[in-house]
């Protein structure tokens, strides 16, 4: 069973032959949207244009405010790292005559990770090239291509003569890079769905990912001119020591016993990786300050909770250390604060994915156990929703010359709007 409502042969044939048509404006959809540098505290531009294009698809839009005052004690929040002011995430409200089927959110994020050093990318990241089938540009497989995928395919159904029969939201979300609000936000503000598919890169079906938590050290010493540095105290070297001190926690929450079921047949899930540093002031002064981000995971079933009260104390145990004397050590807690969580490959949402895709290529989904984590976790965790990620393949995430393979983006494409029929069920327009 896959909880799929049938799909009328000739409909099925219109809507696929629709998806064929509509491939060059997919892939200039998602260059224009690859082309807005929607980097945390600048998704403004790209956040109206989806506002644009959801309206174009006869959707009524809708802003959603995030108030950090009225979702600070959710479980879900994590602190964030900017105000939300002019930020709003953007939905696109679809309701039928007559509701039939089971409603749907198509949920993805716009914003994207910085392009580091832009001058190692074969072009810009901001300018979206094509070459051997891919089109390279910061945000392209992480996650734009997704969004547009949505987008396309619910445009197909309409030149099939066709729209859902149930209610069905789009959602174009901020901070899923950095906090998750902007997906809590909208989860907050709107009715429960029946299920919640978020196309993040694939093609794979997420079974369960790892949480994330963020935490920011800065370590003060005792600044000194170079020709008495044994007067002073050196605080970016001090930085390295308290980073140091979290290798063997790291080894420790990869050790097999500690390992959530879903990542059985993985050696390393839990990663913690050095992100950020800034410090020092002048190469002939030893430094005042220094600051170092660290972003640590979380296995399903320990909760992020816990995992920042064991970086308070292992912050605690390294700051007594005698290399550390004349130092003073500060923790802060900004950006993820985010559990774990599974999403069973057996739930209705997952069967309906992996039976539409086996449909049209022939393979069977590859079931995965993310390394990372998505906004799929709040409809589980604190909606008791079905939620799981599917998307076109992208290569290079978060690295130089990030990618997404067009054809894989046409084919996620035309599942996606295959599942919008079958889940929601159709109507005339």
């Amino acid at each position: 069973m896959t909880a799929l409502l049938p799909i009328d042969p000739g409909a099925h044939r219109a809507i696929l032959a629709a998806v064929d048509t509509l491939r060059a404006d997919n892939e200039a959809t998602l260059a224009q949207l690859v082309r807005h540098k929607s980097l945390l505290g600048h998704e403004q531009s790209c956040l109206a244009d989806m506002e644009i294009l959801y309206r174009e698809l006869g959707l009524d839009t809708r802003r959603i405010v995030i108030d950090p005052a009225a979702l600070h004690d959710h479980p879900g929040w994590s602190p964030p790292l900017i105000p939300y002011a002019g930020r709003d995430p953007v939905v696109g409200l679809h309701r039928p005559r007559e509701a039939k089927g089971r409603s749907l959110m198509l949920q993805g994020h716009i914003d994207v990770v910085p392009e580091g050093a832009a001058d190692l990318w074969t072009t810009p990241p901001f300018e979206p090239d094509i070459r051997g089938g891919r089109m390279y540009g910061r945000g392209a497989a992480d996650m734009k291509a997704g969004v547009v995928s949505v987008m396309t395919a619910l445009r197909a159904l309409r030149i099939a003569g066709l729209q859902p029969a149930a209610e069905l939201t789009l959602a174009a979300v901020i901070e899923e890079e950095c906090t998750g609000n902007g997906a809590l936000a909208v989860m907050q503000a709107l009715p429960a769905p029946a299920a919640c598919l978020i196309p993040e890169p694939g093609p794979a079906l997420l079974v369960a990912e790892v949480g994330v938590v963020w935490a920011w050290i800065t370590v003060t010493g005792r600044p000194a001119h170079v020709s008495e540095m044994q007067e002073g105290v050196n605080a970016i070297e001090a930085a390295g020591i308290v980073a140091a001190a979290f290798k063997p926690y790291e080894a420790e929450m990869n050790r097999a016993e500690r390992r959530h079921f879903a990542f059985a047949g993985h050696n390393h899930p839990i990663n913690i990786n050095l992100g950020t540093i800034e410090g020092g002031e002048w190469n002939s002064s030893v430094p005042t300050r220094a600051r170092i981000g660290m972003r640590v995971g979380v296995m399903p079933g320990y909760s992020s909770k816990l995992v920042a009260a064991d970086i308070r104390r292992l912050v605690n145990e390294v700051a007594a250390d005698p290399r550390l004397r004349g130092t003073t050590v500060k923790l802060e807690f900004k950006g993820f604060m985010a559990d774990g969580c599974v999403f069973p490959a057996d739930q209705h949402i997952s069967r309906a994915i992996d039976h539409i895709h086996t449909e049209l290529s022939g393979t069977a989904l590859r079931p995965y156990a993310g390394t990372g984590l998505t906004d799929a976790r709040h409809y589980v965790l604190y909606q008791g929703t079905e939620a799981t990620c599917y998307g076109p393949s992208g290569d290079n995430i978060h690295a130089i010359d990030e990618s997404v393979d067009l054809q894989s983006l046409h084919d996620v494409t035309k599942t996606i709007a295959l599942l919008i029929a079958g889940w929601c069920g159709t109507e005339r327009i």
